[in-house]
């Protein structure tokens, strides 16, 4: 147990990563939060207790294999962690970005009701899937065997970014309908910057792109066709 990476919530305090300065934050509209150096997350990670019955994973509406990634971060092996997370969640540095923990899986924390603080998920979540684009790891969106079938997908937000994923990986042609002039819908129109910056977003959409999804921006389903 002594040698063990994980079980670290007694001796090691729940630590989120700091705030950029107030006189920074001041002059843009970037993300408050810095993110995790690599032996922070690797320590924040530790603290999970590795539970019998993983509450976080219960209360996740994705039902992501959190204490497998959080073990795997604490042992240093990023890009099993990432494959990991991003089994299960087709863009996990931004729902580790927006969202709401406090009521699903750092909320139902096991650590959390012993008064130990819960373990910082979504910050590692984050620091997980950024590590990922920077290494290199993420991978293109590969068509499955061409099935010779069009689909329409009439929104261009989370949900219809994550379906034409699924649909483009089992083969359809698949044609993505927005109004706006961005893809992202509320993650690209109703967060804010501090909270989720729009870089995040669109590199998620041009990946999409350069998988074959065609979007058409600008585009009014009901009005213009």
């Amino acid at each position: 147990m002594a040698q063990d990476s994980m079980l670290k919530f007694v001796g090691r305090a729940q630590a989120y990563p700091a705030k950029r300065e107030a006189d920074a934050r001041a002059e843009d509209f970037a993300e408050i939060a810095a993110r995790y150096a690599p032996p922070t997350a690797e320590d924040q990670a530790g603290r999970c207790s590795q539970c019998g019955v993983p509450y976080c994973s219960v209360h996740c509406p994705l039902h992501n294999h959190i204490p497998d990634w959080l073990r795997l971060t604490a042992e240093g092996r990023l890009r099993e962690a990432y494959e990991l997370s991003n089994a299960t969640s087709t863009m996990p540095e931004i729902c580790g970005r927006i969202c709401p923990q406090d009521r699903l899986c750092e909320g139902n924390c096991v650590i959390e009701f012993t008064g130990h603080g819960a373990v910082t998920i979504g910050s590692v979540e984050k620091f997980i899937t950024d590590t990922a684009w920077e290494e290199g790891w993420v991978e293109p969106l590969v068509p499955g065997p061409a099935r010779g079938q069009s689909v329409a997908v009439i929104g261009a937000g989370p949900a219809g970014l994550t379906t034409a994923e699924y649909l483009r990986g089992h083969g359809y042609d698949v044609h993505v309908y927005d109004r706006h002039d961005r893809a992202g819908g509320l993650l690209t129109y109703g967060i804010p910057g501090f909270k989720l910056e729009k870089p995040v977003v669109m590199r998620r959409v041009e990946r999409l792109k350069a998988g074959g999804i065609v979007f058409h921006e600008g585009f009014s389903v009901g009005e213009q066709a």
